[in-house]
Parts: C-alpha cells; structure tokens; sequence
C-alpha cells in the first residue's frame, strides 16, 4: 500500500489552531491582507519621477495609440508592451485615480507571494510559508511595489512565477497543455520586463538541486524555445536601452575588468540588503569604479570565492550553493554587464533585486526552519512566535519605506536626507520647487546639483532655465550651452535653448536649436510644436503647419497647437493655406475643452466662423470673448478683439499680418 504524503497543514482535520494558522488557504489569504495592511501608506500616493511617462499618455490613448505601444519602439520610455498596454487599459477604466494603479501594483506583489509559496511547496522546500511572508514584507520590494512605473516589476513576477508554477507541472507529468501555458506566460514575461529572461537557466539550477544532476533531454531540450526567446528578447532590450533610451556614452565607458568589478560590488550589495534590511535609498551613491585600486577586487574574489565554497558543501548540501546561483543567475542582467540607463546615476537600484531575492530568502527560511525543528519541543508555538517577530520587523520596515512615495518632495526629500551627494535629487526637487513659483529654493538646489554633478547634462539645463526665468538671460544661455556640450543629443536641452533664443528675439538661433530636436526626436510633440510656433512667427506658414499638425497627431488635444493651428487656417494672409472649415472645427474642439474660459482661444474661434462664412457667429463668439478678456483685464487682448469685431460687424474676416500670438513651450528634464 502506497502512502500519499500531504504537507503538514493538511494532514488532517483535526489540528489545533496552530496547525490550522499555517494552513495554505488561510496563509493565502495572509498573505493578501497583510500585504495591503504594509503598503497602506502609498495607497493614494501622487505620480512620483517618470511616472508622468510611464502612465499612458494623450497620444496614446486611443486604439491607434494602443498599435503603437506595440509596433513603434519610440512611443512609450521603454519597450515593453504589455506593461504598457495595461496602463492602456487602467486609464480607461480609472483615468488618474492613482488608488487604483496602487492596488494593482500591490495585488500583484501579493499575488506573487502566494504563487511563490505553491512553487516551494511542490518542490518541498522547508519553510515555504515563511519564505513567501519575507518575499510579500521585505522592505528591498517597496521600490517595485510603491512605484507606479514598477509595474513592470510585479506583472513581470506574476508570469515568471506562473510559468515556473506551470513548467513543473510539465517536468512531473510531460503534459503538452502545461508547457504550452508555461511557455506562453514566460513570452508575456519577456514582454513585461525582460529580466526574466534568465528564468530557464534558473529552472536548471533547480532541477540540479532536485535531481543532483541535469540531463539533456529530460531537462535541457525542453527549456531549448525558452533559452532562444530569452537570449532574443535581451539582446533586443539592451539594443533600445543603447539606441533609444540613451544608455551610452561616458557613463557607461567601462573596460571588462571594470564590468566585473561593478558586478562583485552589487553581488555583496543586494546581500546585504536582504539579509540587514535598513538604509534603502531611492537613488543610492553611484561607485567609483577604478581598476587601478587594489581593494576593489576583492569583491568579486570573495564572491567567486564563497561560490567555491558552496560547490564544496555541494557534495553533501547542495541547497546553498543552488540558492546563490539562482540569486546571481536571476541578478544577472542587472550586475552591470550590459548597459541599463540608470547606471548614469547608480549601479544599484532596489527594484532590481525584485525577484532574484526569492533564493536568498528561500535558503534562509529554510534553513531557520530546519533549525527550529530540532529543538526537543516541536510544538509549532515557538516557531509561530519566531515567524511572528521577523513578519512583523519586516512589516514594520516596509510600512516606513512605502512613506516615501506618497509624492515627489518627499521621495526627493528623504533621498537627500539619506543620500546629500544625489544631485539628481536635487535636481529633480528643484523642478518642483520651481513649478510651485518657489524660484530662489529652486535655484538653490540647481546651484547644489551642478556642484556635485558638473557633468549632469539634466542640471544645467534646469539651472538655464531658472536662471532665465529670474532674469538672467545671458547666464542662462552659458547653463544651457554647456548641457548641450555634455549631451549633444539631449533634446530636452536643444528645445530649451531654443525657447531661450525665442523669447531673446533670436528666431533664426531658435529655429535651429529646435530642428536639431525634431531630428533627434520626430515623436517629440514639444520639439515639433516649437519649431512649429517659430516657424509661424518666422511668417514661413506653410512648414509651420506641417510641424503643428505632426505635433497634434503626436498629441491630439494639446490647447496652445490647436489654437495655433487654427489661427493659421482662420487669419493667414495667404489664401493657399486658408481653410474655413477645418478651422472652425480645430477652435470649437479647443474651445470646448478650455471650458469657454480662455479669450485668446474664444477669439480664434471668431476668427474661423469669420474665415467660414458663418459671420453673425463670428460677431456673436468675439462679444463673448471681449466680455472674458475685460473681466481679466487682458488689455492687449481687449484691443484687439475689438479691432477683430469691427471687423466681423463689416462683413470681413481677419487677416493676420504678424501671427505673434504663438510662443514655444520649455521641455522639463
């Protein structure tokens, strides 16, 4: 007769409440709770850094712009589409209420700890419970889970994890339906966040420590489609991070021994923040990498070193060693031998660790779990009691660190108080500062980044900026000259010269600064709204309207291009380019969405019923806007909208013979 083995929490149905605590079900549902109890604090938390980018924005927000999420490399930050393609879908269903793309986020976290606990379990790992209660509370996850744009790092968990769930599925009974789901969920990883990549070798490493040994055909030929999609979807990725993205250049100039050093320091980096969980820095100091001083090397030595150790102890315990290949195969892409942008400004990042930390902590659970065991009373209190004071450390730990993000001042605040050589953050909290009208703050911190960083591109430029608002023009320039001497390519840099240039009367100056960013950038839809203006005021109408149309289709209710554009198809004194019409149709949308509230925009559509023929509207709309500029005293615009109803009162359109109503808009670093 065959004895069934069931885990101990499902022995039988007669077990005390301890017994029952730990039953899977019941630490499922734990799981779920405890995890959204922990992130309780970043529940309502505001867009922090690149959310703003990352969340789907108005040129992609129809069914053409979800194609695009798909087949153009250059419409979202970084390619990965199904990540973007599930913001798609949450801005339809929820739009901006951040709420909801926090508990998205933190469900899936959630999600991966309970799918983590089934993989443990059918691998009969000791300690699985407790092993996927660290994974939900260890605060080196919060960075992934608080930040919206980590979606890629939780839905990226989900797939890997049901993959892995699915793939041992097959290795236990070769069934064609199970490798399909696990092959498919791992290709929708890859397109989630491509870290995962390594997962194949990982499945290797853990049949290794099963079996004590990997065969060929049992275990290599299968993972054959993952291993060619994984090596395709990485090179694919470092190859946009390069092109697109911008990961190259001075930055990341660094020799092959200075790669391994990078990647000895990071090994010993992410141990110690699972193992000693304090001290989690958004942006963490970026190391001085130099092959040339003698005690950088040992960081790598002594990782190869306890590798050789593991091997050793591998002849009578071979968890070890597979729990810290796991780690630094999984780590891999992240180790510094590739180039990842955020490298300009840290080797280190803790979303990085997201899943790669799950061997780390699977050996320690285990390993304390074993340990407990062998006390004479094996009563499971003790252990409980145990399990309760490290859930609750960690716990404690992660609610504090999920504080950071509730908005951008604080996450750039604490990263300072933690980290006061980050001149990113000070950059960053200066855009803040200066977007509130907090200039002489905001100047203050520009001035403390380009200190630390004089090579920071993003700094000098925000410093231009500041600088010209205060005033100083001349100044100004000098700042944004030299970010585009560090950064040739910066596009954010050419359009804010060139908006310097604008507003000095420079045109010609201005033109060229913001054609070089369209060249850079064709998607860029300030760059081309930019040069659009100035070509406008440049009187050179008709590549004016190419540039303005290219950026309403980049970004299709955008006021000031709108406006612009249908000024020119109202009041342009060449007939060619007149169009009634479309005018009319291009002021009503912008009109509408203004609320009727905005003069400017409510005389241009006076314009175009004038330009159409529709002239009793057009007298009707230009009272209207009179009426809107006098009760905010717009003196200028009450000028000439009184010349324009005089106009439409003839019988006559309006032609403008200066079209200076049009001014560029600066680019944010």
């Amino acid at each position: 007769m065959t004895t069934v083995r069931m885990p101990y929490s499902e022995a039988n149905s007669t077990a005390s409440w301890p017994q029952l605590w730990l039953n899977d079900r019941l630490w499922g549902v734990f799981l779920i709770v405890v995890t959204l109890v922990v992130y309780l604090p970043a529940w309502n938390g505001k867009p922090v850094w690149d959310d703003d980018v990352h969340l789907t924005r108005p040129a992609l927000q129809s069914l053409h712009g979800l194609v695009r999420i798909w087949c153009d490399l250059k419409a979202t930050p970084q390619y990965y589409p199904l990540v973007h393609s599930v913001f798609w879908v949450e801005h339809k269903l929820w739009d901006e209420l951040f709420l909801d793309y926090h508990l998205v986020n933190i469900l899936l976290h959630a999600f991966s700890a309970v799918l983590l606990l089934k993989v443990l379990q059918r691998l009969e790992v000791p300690g699985a419970q407790f092993a996927s209660a660290i994974f939900a509370l260890h605060p080196v996850n919060v960075e992934a889970v608080a930040w919206i744009s980590e979606l890629k790092d939780t839905l990226s968990g989900v797939l890997c994890l049901g993959s892995v769930l699915a793939y041992l599925s097959f290795d236990r009974g070769r069934s064609r339906k199970s490798y399909a789901i696990a092959l498919g969920l791992f290709l929708l990883g890859l397109m989630s966040k491509t870290v995962i990549a390594t997962l194949p070798a990982a499945l290797l490493v853990v049949f290794w420590w099963k079996r004590g040994k990997v065969g060929w055909k049992k275990d290599v030929l299968p993972l054959g489609p993952y291993f060619l999609a994984g090596l395709v979807a990485g090179l694919f990725t470092a190859w946009v991070e390069r092109k697109f993205i911008g990961a190259q250049g001075k930055a990341y100039d660094f020799s092959v021994i200075e790669r391994f050093l990078v990647a000895g320091r990071a090994f010993w980096f992410y141990l110690g923040k699972l193992y000693w969980p304090e001290n989690f820095i958004f942006i963490y100091p970026r190391w001085n990498i130099d092959q040339t001083i003698w005690w950088q090397y040992l960081f790598p030595a002594s990782a190869l070193a306890l590798l050789a150790a593991l091997w050793r102890l591998s002849r009578r315990y071979r968890g070890p060693l597979a729990a810290f290949l796991f780690y630094a195969v999984t780590l891999f892409p992240a180790l510094g031998f590739f180039n990842v942008y955020s490298f300009r400004y840290s080797f280190a990042a803790n979303h990085f660790l997201y899943l790669a930390g799950i061997g780390p902590i699977t050996l320690a659970a285990a390993g304390i779990t074993g340990l407990l065991d062998r006390f004479k009373n094996r009563q499971p209190f003790p252990k409980a009691g145990f399990y309760g004071v490290v859930l609750l450390v960690l716990g404690v730990l992660s609610w504090r660190q999920s504080g950071m993000f509730v908005d951008s001042e604080t996450l750039w605040r604490t990263t300072i108080n933690r980290n006061p050589d980050c001149a990113m953050a000070y950059n960053n909290l200066g855009v803040l500062l200066q977007q509130r009208g907090q200039l002489d703050e905001a100047l203050a911190d520009f001035q403390k980044a380009v200190t630390l960083q004089p090579d920071s591109a993003e700094a000098w430029t925000s410093l231009g900026r500041a600088l010209f608002q205060k005033g100083q023009r001349d100044k100004a320039v000098v700042g944004l000259r030299k970010a585009l001497e560090i950064r040739p390519d910066y596009v954010v840099g050419h359009n804010n010269l060139g908006c310097a240039f604008f507003e000095m009367g420079m045109l010609d100056e201005a033109i060229i600064q913001f054609q070089i960013a369209v060249e850079l950038q064709p998607h860029d839809e300030t760059a081309q709204a930019n040069l659009g203006n100035a070509l406008m005021k440049k009187g050179r109408l008709d590549e004016a309207l190419l540039h303005l149309q290219k950026a309403l289709e980049i970004k299709p209710h955008d006021l000031a291009v709108m406006n612009s554009l249908a000024w020119i198809l109202a009041t342009s004194p060449q007939v060619p380019l007149r169009n009634g019409v479309k005018a009319v149709e291009l002021a009503q949308a912008a009109n509408q969405l203004a609320g009727g509230k905005d003069p400017i925009i409510t005389g241009t559509l006076a314009a175009a019923y004038a330009e159409a023929g529709r002239l009793s509207e057009a007298v009707t709309t230009a009272r209207q806007a009179l009426q809107l500029a006098t009760a905010q005293t717009n003196t200028a615009a009450i000028n000439d909208l009184r010349a324009q109803l005089g106009l439409y009162q003839a019988g006559l359109p309006f032609r403008d013979l200066s079209l200076t109503n049009a001014l560029p808009a600066e680019s944010r670093p």
